[in-house]
């Protein structure tokens, strides 16, 4: 099945501390069910120093399980299901439940 959300899609926190935040989509990690949000999810790592990098504390998006978020709908930026439709071309395109528009560009 093709996928409902993928690399630089706009999609909205449902669940957890960045409840109601939006970003966009940096990374998908299918095998663990998982996206990487920009600006959503951030932690702070210890990083030892290597020959191209500086040690320190760094920050970065940590991975959010896919049920927690939700593809914002291009029309007014709320929360929609994501579904599929052919277009009479023989493209099979992603549409918003919430308001019918085509998500793919």
């Amino acid at each position: 099945m093709a996928s409902k959300v993928k690399r630089g899609d706009t999609v909205v926190v449902l669940n957890g501390k960045d409840r109601g935040r939006s970003g966009e989509v940096l990374r998908v990690i299918p095998k663990e069910d998982r996206v990487v949000v920009q600006g959503v999810n951030v932690v702070k790592r210890h990083q030892r120093p290597s020959m191209g990098q500086q040690g320190g504390i760094i920050e970065k998006e940590a991975p959010i399980h896919l049920s927690n978020v939700s593809v914002a709908d291009p029309k007014d930026g709320r929360p929609t299901r994501v579904g599929f439709r052919v277009l009479d071309d023989g493209r099979k395109v992603r549409v918003a439940r919430r308001s019918g528009e085509t998500i793919d560009r």
